[in-house]
């Protein structure tokens, strides 16, 4: 049977691990061919193997999303294969050390930045034509409550969010009118990735939920219509 998205074009970033692992196989099984990105490329064959092995279709693209010049790269090595892109879920992200703010280190908080806010920003600069051909596409961008709620010691994480978040609003206001374009920004919560128990690290993964919880929702936002409106906030 045909999936719904079948015939659709996914880029997931950060897809080699936890949520972005997760939400590639979940666009997967629902029929797009999932183009993976992320710096590991061992982790990224592994998905790949995973969404072949349950019959769906992928390509790898190793890059770090930091580096001069790699998206641009990327963009253009996808736009000459494919003329559209469906669905693009921005989940690359860095933590960075928690730290109080007088105590935040300046280099690791550019690093941070660059790869939460800047690295962001340029996807959505690249691959801004693609989407634009798309029948419908979707911009969805995996966030933390702490970019809208701060909290002791989350000062520089909690502001590369804020700014994340901003993007993807203000571009979904830019397009709502013009395109069909739709964009969501998805708030997991407590979920069992590296980047939690690198910050709750007495917490037991057991007890919080796992990433294909939360990929089970970003693939149905990047199926279902978004009603009301241009840009919709989930938390899970």
């Amino acid at each position: 049977m045909a999936g719904p998205l079948d015939g659709k074009l996914a880029l997931v970033t950060g897809a080699s691990r936890g949520i972005g692992a997760a939400t590639a196989i979940a666009l997967g099984a629902a029929g797009a061919h999932v183009v993976l990105t992320a710096r590991s490329p061992k982790g990224l064959e592994e998905v790949e193997e995973t969404i072949f092995n349950a019959g769906g279709s992928a390509t790898i693209a190793p890059l770090d999303l930091t580096e001069n010049e790699s998206i641009g790269r990327l963009a253009g090595a996808i736009g000459e294969r494919w003329q559209a892109l469906d669905v693009l879920v921005l989940n690359a992200g860095m933590l960075g050390s928690l730290a109080a703010v007088p105590a935040i280190d300046a280099k690791e908080f550019a690093r941070v930045l660059t790869l939460n806010v800047s690295a962001q920003a340029a996807m959505i600069a690249a691959f801004d034509p693609m989407l634009r051909r798309s029948g419908g596409a979707r911009v969805i961008g995996v966030t933390s409550s702490v970019g809208r709620k701060p909290r002791a010691y989350w000062g520089a994480y909690g502001a590369s969010k804020a700014a994340f978040e901003t993007l993807i609003g203000a571009y979904g206001d830019e397009t709502a009118e013009i395109s069909k374009i739709r964009t969501a920004i998805v708030d997991p919560g407590a979920t069992r990735t590296q980047m939690r128990a690198k910050a709750y690290p007495g917490e037991d993964p057991a007890s919080v939920k796992s990433p294909e919880r939360v990929a089970e929702r970003i693939a149905a936002l990047a199926i279902e219509g978004f009603a009301p409106g241009h840009f919709e906030r989930v938390g899970l």
